[in-house]
């Protein structure tokens, strides 16, 4: 009797270890798979890889072309100009042959180096004098400050210009933006004149932004992203909204549909919205999506990093079926010479991409169907995705207004979230 009890409390404890261990094997694996992500297999930006970033690996195939300038692109080589600023001439001292002086010889030709620079710059002071002159009835009238000169003493408009420039522009900090002009024109600037001149220089710009909101509200088709941003120590969302001409760039405390709402754009906007698989964006009915396929190329890669070999394929093969359509796009619009014209795509080719697209995306839904653990749901979820907006992913291949992914988008999210305070909206 003792050992049939010994042996029911060993197989009882088998079984709680057993468990156990499977738990903890899905733990790892879920772990694992957060570690093994980058920049290059998720939306993680590059900064957050660390000094153990991996090596640079493109998601994009090696193509038949070399790498650097291709043929008849032009180049941005220093070229001399017709008519230089200043011509000076220098003269032979004496003969090389015999040691006889040049004065008067006859002159047989001529060579011609320039060398571009920047005068010396200095700061101008330009004194306003207001004149007030006393009339005959015992009146005294002051004459009227030009526009903008307010003050005893301030700065003019292009330093404001170069100080906003190399804060707002060029990243520089309040500090380092206020070191460059001191050193390079002998202005003093304090860190708060800085903050105070780039707040100025946002307020102003009320107009032009909501002119910038109307034309993008206005559009056929633009290029929405968000990402977040610390302000004043705090997570805030930076919301960008760009096509080729117009960019508007919001903050808001949100991320999803007040922050959206906020900006202006899309609540009046019905045409084409590029953006990533972010839920928000499928709230506004009017719109037509076209999502990033940068993105979804990304998630496909990690299932390829995180899963065990052999049961990733079926994302290698949707990864492989994207860039074989977006190739087929390009080698078309080369064909054709223009922009405007998808008349000569290999429909065959497009139709059998488009078939392994698919197929891949089915196999992925039925290798994740049982959705054992989080990274399992998360990969089917993908799959679903792909199968369910497939249209949406491949809207680039029937409109060519539409591109192939959303980078344009994300470099203006990220171009302007360099972590300092920012005004609430600009544009471009």
């Amino acid at each position: 009797m003792e050992l049939r009890e010994r042996l029911a409390l060993r197989d009882e404890r088998i079984e709680s270890l057993s468990a156990e261990l499977s738990a903890a094997r899905v733990r790892i694996a879920e772990l694992e798979a957060r570690l093994g992500q980058t920049s290059k297999n998720s939306s993680k930006p590059p900064s957050s890889d660390g000094l153990a970033k991996p090596a640079p690996k493109s998601l994009r195939q090696r193509g038949a072309r070399k790498l650097g300038g291709q043929a008849g692109h032009p180049g941005s080589t220093l070229a001399p100009v017709a008519v230089p600023d200043e011509v000076i001439e220098h003269e032979p001292g004496c003969c090389r042959g015999c040691g006889e002086g040049l004065g008067g010889a006859v002159e047989v030709g001529r060579e011609r180096r320039q060398v571009f620079d920047i005068p010396p710059i200095s700061v101008r002071v330009i004194e306003h004098q207001l004149v007030k002159r006393r009339c005959a009835c015992g009146t005294a009238t002051s004459a009227e400050a030009p526009e903008g000169v307010t003050a005893t003493v301030q700065y003019g408009p292009r330093i404001t210009a170069i100080i906003v420039y190399l804060y707002v522009g060029q990243f520089l900090s309040k500090k380092r933006t206020a070191a460059a002009l001191a050193e390079l024109f002998g202005t003093p600037v304090s860190e708060g004149t800085v903050a105070t001149m780039t707040t100025r220089a946002a307020r102003g710009l009320g107009g032009f932004v909501e002119w910038v909101r109307a034309n993008l509200a206005a559009a056929e088709v633009v290029n929405l992203d968000e990402t977040g941003l610390r302000v004043e120590g705090r997570l805030r969302w930076v919301h960008s909204a760009s096509t080729g001409l117009y960019s508007l760039i919001t903050v808001h405390d949100r991320r999803g549909t007040k922050g959206m709402d906020a900006a202006g754009v899309l609540p009046e906007f019905a045409g084409v919205a590029v953006h990533d698989a972010w839920a928000p964006y499928d709230t506004y009915p009017a719109l037509t999506h076209a999502l990033c396929n940068a993105h979804v190329l990304r998630e496909l890669q990690a299932v390829t990093d995180t899963t065990p070999q052999g049961q990733w394929c079926w994302a290698r093969q949707t990864a492989d079926a994207l860039r074989e359509m977006n190739q087929l796009v390009k080698d078309a619009l080369a064909a054709s010479g223009n922009h405007d014209d998808l008349d000569g795509i290999d429909a065959a080719a497009l139709t059998a991409a488009i078939h392994r697209y698919h197929s891949a995306a089915l196999l992925g839904v039925e290798a994740t169907h049982t959705r054992t653990n989080k990274l399992m749901a998360k990969q089917h979820a993908l799959a679903r995705r792909l199968i369910d907006r497939q249209d949406d992913y491949l809207r680039f291949t029937v409109d060519l207004r539409v591109p192939f992914d959303n980078n344009a988008a994300e470099r203006e999210s990220g171009w302007s979230s360099c972590g300092r305070r920012s005004p609430d909206a600009y544009g471009r």
